[in-house]
């Protein structure tokens, strides 16, 4: 499993903001905010427009390992490096890793990486044990690996797969990929207690290693819900955006676009895949109340990055892993958000 960072300072209090006096929205908010408290979180956030309505625990405390959160924010470092010339998602892998040329992996594109279905080597011990957890050089050890099957066959979670794009977007920028991240999008957000981890040799670790608070996930989705614009400046390109989180990548997952989880219906994998590490087949919507235009930044022990187009909301959970029989997860987090913003 990936894993291995306790969260600092739980959520312990019970602050929101809200309107003085009772009124449905008031007892929505102290339900998430005890639920919150329940599942061992560290900080939970709720924002409807410019207006923040939930902000309890330390939204701008210590940054907290958000797991696999990393992989949408690799996402829309793609785009940006897209949108500046560098690379386009449809090129082969090949071109940036020359390993790869007249080998078995020279048909994997980017997009294919971005969108689980490039075939490449998996199996739980592999991906979870000796690429997470045990391997010095993360993105060799990723590399290295062989092809399964042709691209675009099978859907599955591939940690390693993902960390390819560590060599992809360093070979195409010329950039090391945490400066590229700093530079490109965490400065021009603002969101100073964001970072990316590193492997024992100096790579971005960009399938897991991102170290993050509620208030600059929080941001994060703004900059998506304002179509990736931030006072006044473009930071990443409506067209990448629409591709990202507008639709499903691939008819083998309805739920998944790249690199993001989507609330379309459909035949899915179960988003516990990313957040338990365990998953099978669903049937779609994730959260059968939510929009249908409601998309997740998921990652493990239940880190949470929700956006809602057609509300104007964003919400973001971070903390420890749930207590067992809490009843805590991504539906029931969904739903207590929108019980809250729909209570308004």
């Amino acid at each position: 499993m990936l894993i291995l960072t306790a969260a600092p300072g739980l959520l312990t209090g019970c602050h929101t903001v809200a309107d003085a006096g009772p009124s449905a929205r008031d007892s929505a908010h102290e339900q998430l905010v005890e639920s919150a408290a329940a599942a061992d979180s560290t900080c939970v956030s709720v924002a409807e427009g410019d207006t923040t309505i939930v902000s309890d625990g330390d939204p701008d405390g210590d940054p907290v390992r958000a797991f696999s959160i990393t992989k949408s924010v690799t996402s829309l470092l793609i785009g940006i490096a897209q949108d500046e010339g560098h690379l386009e998602i449809s090129d082969p892998v090949a071109d940036f890793v020359s390993d790869w040329q007249n080998t078995s992996s020279a048909a994997v594109t980017i997009r294919d990486l971005l969108t689980n279905t490039s075939g490449r080597e998996w199996d739980s011990r592999t991906d979870y044990r000796e690429m997470a957890l045990q391997a010095d050089d993360k993105t060799a050890f990723a590399l290295g690996l062989g092809q399964d099957a042709d691209p675009g066959e099978e859907w599955i979670y591939n940690n390693s797969a993902v960390q390819v794009l560590e060599a992809v977007l360093e070979a195409a920028t010329g950039m090391a990929v945490d400066e590229f991240a700093q530079t490109r999008l965490f400065e021009p957000l603002g969101l100073t207690g964001t970072r990316l981890e590193h492997d024992g040799t100096g790579n971005a670790n960009v399938f897991a290693g991102l170290w993050t608070t509620c208030a600059d996930l929080s941001s994060l989705g703004r900059l998506l819900l304002d179509d990736g614009m931030v006072d006044g400046r473009r930071v990443i390109s409506e067209e990448f955006l629409d591709e990202a989180v507008g639709g499903p990548s691939t008819d083998l997952n309805a739920a998944y676009g790249l690199l993001w989880w989507l609330n379309r219906p459909g035949p899915a994998v179960a988003p516990e895949v990313a957040t338990s590490a365990r998953g099978g087949a669903i049937e779609g919507p994730l959260v059968p109340a939510a929009p249908e235009d409601t998309f997740w930044a998921l990652g493990f022990h239940d880190q949470i990055l929700m956006v809602v187009p057609s509300l104007d909301a964003v919400a973001v959970r971070l903390g420890e892993k749930p207590p067992s029989g809490s009843g805590f997860g991504l539906r029931a987090f969904s739903e207590g958000v929108l019980q809250v913003v729909r209570e308004g």
